[in-house]
């Protein structure tokens, strides 16, 4: 599948919204089904990441950074050989996944809904 194929379908997903963790697992295995031989969303918790969902044989990742307010919050790391449109494709993914990573982060007693 295209890359433009991935990012649309990532696209519904998010646009159908949900609960964060079932949202963030669909990614995934989007990304891992058409992309990647692994893939996986990890957490920022106390200065480290910790391993969120995942598909796919572990491998050496390239780690894309996922945001929020200027704040890394989690990081979107994948396995296998990329192209620079694989590459353009998985920032944009990061970008658009961000509020949805925020499932371990501290709010400071805030609601939010992505």
């Amino acid at each position: 599948m295209s890359a433009g194929g991935a990012i649309e379908a990532i696209e519904r997903v998010l646009n159908r919204g949900g609960d964060p963790d079932d949202v963030l697992r669909e990614v995934v295995t989007i990304l891992h089904e058409q992309l990647a031989r692994f893939v996986r969303i990890s957490f920022v918790e106390e200065e480290t990441l910790a391993p969120g969902p995942a598909a796919g044989e572990e491998t050496r990742v390239t780690s894309f950074p996922i945001a929020w307010q200027g704040r890394r919050v989690a990081a979107l790391e994948v396995g296998g050989a990329l192209t620079e449109v694989d590459r353009a494709l998985l920032d944009r993914v990061a970008t658009i996944v961000s509020p949805y990573a925020l499932v371990g982060w501290d709010t400071g007693g805030e609601a939010w809904t992505p």
